[in-house]
């Protein structure tokens, strides 16, 4: 039995150069295992309609529906933070772009 490398150019934060970035400065991925992506906004359905923005965005870069654990709303009633804070649970090897590298090195092994 032989296993393939499949190599990921990932940033330091483990993810893929090219997944798409969260656009608004309160909005970010994080740095955990089981990846939170984090939109924070003092306007819940705002953060909900960024956070619908970036998933669209990286399902396409993706080229399939990206595995979402779950999705987790929290608060933060410091002075001065935004309110509300949504997190979508994502699947880590989604983010590094594991689908995109197999479908990539399947495309070059057939060509």
């Amino acid at each position: 039995m032989s296993e393939e490398t499949i190599e990921l150019e990932l940033d330091d934060s483990g993810v893929s150069v090219d997944l798409p970035q969260p656009s608004h400065p309160n909005d970010q991925v994080q740095g955990v295992p089981y990846r939170p992506v984090e939109f924070r906004d003092d306007d819940l359905p705002t953060a909900l309609e960024r956070s619908a923005r970036w998933l669209r965005e990286a399902q396409t870069w993706l080229g399939e529906p990206l595995d979402v654990i779950a999705v987790h709303l929290d608060y933060d009633d410091r002075n001065g933070q935004p309110y509300y804070d949504v997190k979508l649970l994502c699947n880590e090897e989604d983010l590094a772009g594991a689908p995109v590298a197999l479908r990539k090195q399947s495309a070059e092994a057939a060509g």
